[in-house]
């Protein structure tokens, strides 16, 4: 029987390189990321620390609407993102959206709110003041209009209002607990 050769791998050995799916798969990855910065806002590509080059592509990108060249540019967008550390942008993309999160969970809460006082009147509206630690002397303005209140459009508007006033508190309280 012929004798395996055994080879015996030490830390100053290099591996072998990757093969030729992981590399690709690594490039998709890298140009999956980018591909969402092309959905961020102005203000938030802004906040990140973004090679020129990479931020110059991925504003063109925003600006195509053509399939086709849209296609090319997140490729160029992908090579770009090769040479620059992914890290920063992945971390960045996670605390984005943890702020969406948030607001989508304040928006929510506020119409719950607004639903549960438009339809319960004061009774609801001393659980909120309850919850919130505090009375909102607009609010208890509006939840009286919108009781003695016939007419749809006006109730619609006071509704609206009352939405406003409830938004701006939940999410002052969001703010305070997050911090």
């Amino acid at each position: 029987m012929p004798q395996r050769a055994c080879v015996i791998l030490t830390p100053f050995m290099p591996l072998s390189k990757p093969s030729k799916s992981a590399r690709k798969r690594e490039y998709l990855a890298l140009q999956s990321l980018g591909e969402q910065l092309i959905g961020l806002s102005t203000e938030q590509l802004a906040s990140i620390s973004l090679d020129d080059q990479l931020l110059e592509a991925v504003q063109t990108a925003k600006s195509m609407k053509a399939h086709g060249a849209l296609r090319r540019q997140k490729q160029l967008i992908g090579k770009l993102m090769r040479e620059v550390d992914p890290q920063p942008i992945r971390t960045a993309l996670d605390s984005f959206g943890h702020h969406d999160m948030l607001a989508k969970e304040v928006f929510r809460e506020s119409e719950h709110w607004r639903n549960r006082i438009a339809a319960e009147g004061s009774a609801a509206l001393a659980d909120f003041f309850a919850l919130i630690g505090g009375e909102n002397r607009e609010l208890q303005k509006l939840s009286k209009a919108y009781e003695a209140t016939e007419n749809d459009k006006v109730r619609r508007l006071i509704r609206r209002k009352i939405f406003s006033e409830i938004h701006k508190e939940v999410a002052s309280g969001m703010q305070n607990t997050s911090h």
